[in-house]
């Protein structure tokens, strides 16, 4: 009877236990981590939701896309992030780690669209670029001159790349390899270049499995034209202030900021404005994303009330708050439906990052 009694008492010590510590691990503020391009508008959105709820602030990093979605794939602990925020759509790669660490109920959200903007200090003359002459300033190794086959990068001058450019040394501020933005400009600029390029697509035909990474070519030079500058944007920005001569890869949003100190490239014959960047027209735009992890939503209850301001129509609507830092509104069929699907807390799968 005593024994009984006892194994009474430790079942119910251990059920108070066990019961204390999901009260211990429930939390009142939201973590965030990812972009340094996203940080800004999440940033708006979580000082907001401070100054507005009985909520603490939230906490947001800039950690870069890579680095959020690390931190944000380890696990369902609680001390892993709540949201991860992307400049680019998560990878099938970053879903399977996802996957097998046990996180396998995320939601996407569209917030807006961006542009990647090539500035330069804003006292130099207007400076106008094509896609490939980009690529050719920023490749490890490119087209001989001859067209036989590809060499290492020595483009120290935008002249020696095309007679028209600036008189100029090639130095490019950009971000590093850990960052959406990177990503995002490796795809558009890179990729979609060199599949157009024999010399460098003849290599992958010729030999498919040594040479697979010409199929889809993205190193960049490393010989210190290209300087990875972290993922903080505002220190490229104060870089081009410092050197002229200098150029910067960074979102849109920074480029408004301080267009007191530096001015867009033309690419392409475009100029990136709200108007081109939401249509298309400038050929370095892309979408913008959070992620959030639902398994964290019964212990962190703030997760929801955050994710719903961040999609409400004065945020990310036209003629929005976040608008007025820079983020582009999405078409209002688009940002209606997954303004839905994100309240309807909608489960990614594999299949729907594999389309666009």
């Amino acid at each position: 009877m005593v024994q009984k009694k006892s194994m009474l008492t430790f079942a119910i010590t251990s059920l108070l236990a066990i019961s204390s510590l999901t009260v211990a691990q429930a939390r009142e503020q939201v973590k965030i981590v990812g972009s340094s391009t996203v940080y800004p508008f999440s940033s708006s959105v979580a000082e907001e939701f401070g100054a507005t709820t009985k909520n603490p602030t939230p906490v947001v990093e800039s950690t870069g896309s890579g680095g959020g979605m690390k931190l944000f794939c380890k696990g369902n602990d609680l001390n892993t992030p709540d949201i991860s925020n992307a400049s680019r759509r998560m990878k099938a790669k970053e879903f399977k780690l996802c996957a097998k660490n046990g996180v396998t109920d995320i939601t996407e959200a569209v917030i807006g669209f961006d542009g990647i903007a090539i500035a330069q200090n804003k006292k130099n003359a207007p400076l106008l670029l094509t896609k490939k002459q980009l690529l050719l300033a920023v490749a490890e190794e490119v087209p001989a001159k001859d067209g036989s086959g590809l060499i290492r990068n020595q483009y120290k001058n935008w002249q020696q790349i095309d007679a028209s450019l600036p008189d100029r040394e090639i130095i490019i501020y950009g971000p590093p390899t850990s960052s959406g933005t990177r990503d995002a400009f490796e795809d558009m600029i890179m990729k979609g270049q060199t599949k157009k390029m024999p010399v460098y697509t003849a290599l992958y035909k010729a030999d498919k499995v040594k040479n697979k990474a010409y199929k889809k070519y993205h190193k960049i030079r490393q010989d210190g034209v290209y300087v990875p500058s972290g993922e903080n944007d505002n220190l490229i920005v104060q870089k081009l202030d410092k050197n002229p001569a200098a150029i910067g890869i960074f979102g849109y949003s920074f480029l408004m900021e301080n267009d007191d100190k530096v001015a867009a490239a033309k690419i392409d014959g475009v100029i990136p404005t709200p108007a081109s960047i939401s249509s298309g027209e400038y050929p370095i735009s892309r979408s913008l994303f959070f992620y959030v992890k639902n398994s964290h939503r019964a212990a962190v209850p703030a997760i929801d009330k955050y994710v719903a301001l961040f999609m409400n129509e004065e945020m990310i609507g036209r003629d929005s708050i976040l608008g007025e830092i820079g983020l582009i509104a999405l078409p209002d069929a688009r940002r209606t439906a997954i303004r839905k699907s994100v309240a309807q807390h909608k489960k990614l799968t594999l299949d729907d990052l594999s389309h666009k």
